[in-house]
């Protein structure tokens, strides 16, 4: 039985990813900054290497899925230190550890190392440009994996996601465009539209096989992972709308605000061809999906 150990397992991707890498038949240890006891989970802040030992040392995991991040724009922007002493050191911390142990590392990078100056977002652009902390740091991270790959044997390959949504995520104001829009206009308050803005929706069914596919990779490679079918946020509020019987009325143009990108338009073909990994979820699909499930939570 191969063990995964799932760092930063408490997230919206880590809980999914478990759940799924369970039904695979994998042994399963998870990890998490957030308080709480239970079998086969440990409190760790990747900062702090010797919290993490028990899960390298003790566990030996085959492979691990390094989730935790600082996340967020403007988070990053105003905890500059938290932001570059988790995504940099303690994804160093992650990387040595797999080393001693020889796991395969799969890091979790972000669509925003792109930045809003490219027209197509491709792993084979050489000088990503993001323009907020949060890109830059993940993509710093990305450059430390890779250094330790070519230089010191670690086993791993990057992930990069793009607007990955899950109908039973927790809700809030700093979740995607795709789940705020839903909670907020079934509440029958107004949402706002970057005008002009465009990105393709990734549900959580078709992520979580391509995550888990990445840990059998043999070579290191920056993979986007996304979907291809891309479509206006206004149009996604628009569907939204519709599936809810909300009034359109609700929603307000506005000019994109600073440190963000206004479309995003990711090529997929390595993660159809390396991880063999196509969406099946579409558009139309997936926001129907969590419309339903927020008018049953209200229930």
């Amino acid at each position: 039985m191969k063990k995964a150990l799932i760092v930063g397992s408490e997230g919206n991707i880590g809980k999914p990813l478990v759940l799924y890498l369970k039904k695979l038949n994998y042994e399963v240890l998870e990890l998490d900054i957030k308080q709480g006891w239970r079998t086969n989970y440990l409190v760790a802040d990747i900062t702090n290497p010797i919290d993490l030992l028990p899960a390298f040392i003790d566990f030996q995991p085959d492979v691990v899925y390094c989730l935790s991040a600082m996340v967020s724009r403007v988070t990053c922007e105003q905890a500059g230190g938290l932001a570059i002493s988790t995504n940099l050191l303690g994804v160093q911390n992650v990387a040595e550890l797999c080393k001693r142990v020889d796991a395969m590392l799969v890091f979790f990078s972000t669509s925003e190392v792109y930045g809003p100056d490219c027209e197509m977002m491709s792993e084979e652009l050489s000088n990503p440009g993001p323009n907020n902390r949060y890109g830059l740091t993940k993509l710093l991270g990305e450059k430390l994996v890779e250094y330790e790959v070519k230089h010191h044997g670690l086993r791993a390959a990057t992930l990069r996601p793009f607007m990955m949504y899950d109908e039973n995520e927790d809700l809030g104001d700093h979740r995607s465009a795709m789940i705020r829009f839903a909670y907020n206009l079934f509440k029958g308050e107004e949402i706002q539209v970057h005008e002009s803005s465009e990105r393709a929706w990734l549900h959580v069914s078709d992520a979580v096989r391509a995550i888990e596919a990445a840990g059998h990779l043999k070579e290191y490679s920056v993979i986007n992972i996304g979907h291809d079918d891309f479509r206006t946020i206004l149009e996604l509020a628009e569907l939204i709308c519709k599936y809810l019987n909300v009034s359109k009325s609700l929603i307000k143009i506005m000019k994109l605000p600073q440190r963000m990108t206004l479309k995003k338009r990711p090529t997929i073909e390595r993660m159809k061809q390396i991880l063999n990994v196509t969406p099946l979820v579409g558009f139309e699909e997936g926001v129907k999906l969590v419309c339903e499930k927020i008018q049953q939570r209200a229930l």
